[in-house]
């Protein structure tokens, strides 16, 4: 992180979130963020603000709060009830809305809940606003004149514009007819429009976890638990399976077999398609440090360069941004494709699949061996104090010597956790047995120089 970042109280890398009902995931302080976030965008003048939610039971209080505190801020708000996160940056770049507000913890459990906001482009924001708003929520609050507050309304065409925008991320005229999909929506954003979506391209559609009752988000279910697709996708025969999280910015898939499809294998599909068919465009692709060894080396052998950022969507969308390229995500699936959307969006990630898949009359268990993935293990080491392990000499030591002995066929990771006192030891490699002899080395090693 860079200092600037380090300085944000509220804020981490993607928005606020937290355990509702500890600070700050709580009422006071939501129309407080409310009220500083109309503040801060409301400098342009007139403010239109998007609100959108996944469908945890919180979403209803904080919608309620958000709405008091941008309206007293003079921001008029436009409301979207539940739609997948990046349903929401898209809708506020359509809209010309000053900003989006998501009421969402994504993939975490019902009793998380937290706070993203988009930029008018649809972008995250960039820090010097989230440093306004901080500022802002440190200052009394204070309520605009009675003829300027804002006022509310709802979109009620919200989900039949984003079902039309995700099929327009396929060729016009294209047809999914013949195929059999399982699609589980994890009791969350995605259940209305994920299934539409699909069915409208001609898909055959079986349901999974789409009954949300505000406590069931993500609850054994989706791309944080996907036993109940597998086994659903072998019962009902059916080509592959899709899971979504709680807030539908990410993707997983299973093959016909119930083996399970990550995001770095996703991403490959969709990176090869889009250079057998011009539309890399001389660009690359951008992983993150977990990026698994096999896809930089597919890539490689394709002649598609790769690059690797911080773990974090933030950090691959920065990268993306910088060097002007099409393509990236991480291996939790979460890709962006931003030749059709500005922040990670699993809907078209999945569309975009299922593309590569029809232009090569390849089933998934068949479109996967194109990249052999490298066996990974990781190992985490507690540890106390003020002392930074990662950079000690025996660990920088112990750490080269694997390294050369793996010859270029396996890499080592260490890094600190960012959210406990953990040490993340990532080896991986061509043999399995000697990556974890080699993980439990390290591991070893990094825990003698902690006691």
């Amino acid at each position: 992180m860079g200092g600037e970042e380090l300085s944000k109280k509220y804020f981490g890398t993607d928005g606020i979130r937290g355990r509702v009902g500890e600070y700050p995931i709580t009422p006071d302080f939501m129309l407080k963020l409310g009220w500083a976030a109309g503040k801060a965008f409301r400098r342009q003048g007139v403010c239109r603000v998007l609100v959108g939610k996944d469908t945890r039971i919180s979403g209803y209080m904080f919608e309620s709060v958000l709405e008091a505190g941008l309206s007293a801020a003079g921001a008029d708000v436009l409301l979207l009830g539940p739609m997948p996160t990046p349903a929401i940056a898209y809708l506020t770049r359509t809209f010309h809305a000053e900003a989006g507000i998501v009421i969402s913890a994504s993939h975490n459990p019902h009793y998380d809940n937290g706070i993203k906001f988009f930029s008018g482009h649809g972008t995250k924001l960039p820090d010097e606003l989230e440093l306004i708003i901080e500022e802002l929520l440190d200052t009394p609050m204070s309520v605009v004149d009675s003829a300027h507050l804002g006022k509310v309304s709802r979109i009620n065409d919200a989900a039949g514009r984003y079902i039309e925008f995700c099929k327009s991320s396929v060729p016009t005229g294209t047809s999914f007819a013949g195929l059999k999909v399982v699609v589980d929506c994890a009791h969350g954003a995605t259940y209305k429009v994920a299934p539409s979506v699909f069915r409208e391209l001609g898909a055959e559609v079986a349901v999974l976890a789409a009954q949300p009752n505000g406590l069931n988000i993500n609850d054994r279910c989706g791309s944080t638990d996907i036993v109940a697709l597998q086994a659903e996708v072998l019962m009902q025969r059916a080509d592959l399976g899709i899971a979504f999280d709680g807030d539908g910015d990410r993707v997983l898939m299973v093959d016909h077999t119930g083996a399970v499809v990550d995001g770095d294998e996703l991403l490959f599909l969709i990176a090869r398609d889009m250079q057998e068919h011009g539309r890399l465009q001389g660009g690359g692709v951008v992983g993150t440090l977990m990026s698994n060894l096999g896809l930089e080396l597919a890539l490689q052998d394709m002649g598609v360069p790769f690059v690797r950022a911080k773990v974090g969507d933030r950090y691959v969308m920065a990268e993306l941004l910088a060097r002007n390229w099409q393509l990236g995500g991480e291996s939790s699936g979460h890709i962006v494709c931003c030749h059709h959307a500005t922040t990670g969006d699993g809907i078209i990630a999945a569309l975009q699949v299922l593309m590569a898949l029809k232009h090569r009359g390849q089933r998934l268990a068949e479109a996967r061996q194109g990249m052999r993935k490298f066996p990974q293990v990781l190992v985490n080491v507690r540890y106390t104090g003020d002392k930074d392990p990662v950079g000690h000499p025996a660990v920088q030591e112990a750490c080269e010597r694997v390294s050369e002995q793996m010859a270029g066929r396996g890499r080592v990771l260490l890094r600190k956790s960012g959210t406990e006192p953990l040490v993340r030891v990532m080896v991986e490699g061509d043999d399995e047995s000697q990556v974890r002899i080699h993980a439990d080395h390290l591991a070893r090693i990094v825990a003698d120089v902690c006691a």
